[in-house]
């Protein structure tokens, strides 16, 4: 494959999606997008991660000339309903306790911008969680331990967090931590990047 030049930039603060890029054996620098990440009315869980990763690769790409920007969103779906990072105890205690015996699914979305072509790609990659029945008890030892406020869903699923489900479901389990690499790895090589 040719090897092309732009530089690659990951729009995220993220620790676990500039943990799961490192795998790839890129070079890459990472750019914070800080976009507002409410809502719209009545917007499907499907849009809202996919127009976030849109705006979250556009906000970073206005700052860089000759790079490929990804941008990333997920969050977790239950019953219908948008569930984003806990961000506080009470608040992961409140979402583990309604995720407890169902099933949550995740959705990542993720797109690669090119600013040289002003040209994007963009995905949606969904993932499915089956939560077995859990204690208020073991909900709470598991907060302390883990400490997944910053994280969709209230677990960490490279951590003790997959102590929590029953079953996996999905076609990319880096989908679940946040950052789809089989997705990624295609649309880089739709742009001609060389992989090891």
């Amino acid at each position: 494959m040719k090897n092309y030049s732009p530089q690659i930039i990951l729009g995220s603060t993220s620790p676990f999606r500039k943990e799961l890029l490192q795998r790839l054996h890129v070079d890459f620098i990472t750019d914070s997008p800080d976009i507002d990440e409410t809502p719209l009315n009545n917007e499907s869980p499907e849009n809202y991660v996919q127009r976030l990763s849109l705006e979250k690769a556009k906000v970073v790409a206005k700052r860089h000339s000759n790079a490929l920007v990804i941008g990333s969103d997920q969050c977790s779906v239950l019953e219908g309903s948008i569930r984003g990072k806990p961000h506080t105890h009470e608040n992961a205690v409140k979402q583990l306790s309604e995720s407890s015996g169902k099933r949550v699914s995740f959705l990542t979305g993720l797109c690669l911008y090119d600013t040289e072509e002003n040209s994007y790609q963009l995905e949606m990659v969904p993932f499915h969680v089956d939560f077995r029945d859990l204690s208020a008890n073991e909900i709470e030892s598991y907060l302390i331990a883990d400490k997944p406020y910053s994280c969709a869903g209230s677990f960490k699923s490279e951590g003790l967090g997959i102590a929590l489900f029953e079953k996996l479901q999905g076609n990319d389990p880096t989908a679940l931590v946040g950052l789809p690499l089989i997705c990624l790895s295609q649309m880089l090589r739709n742009k001609k990047i060389s992989m090891p």
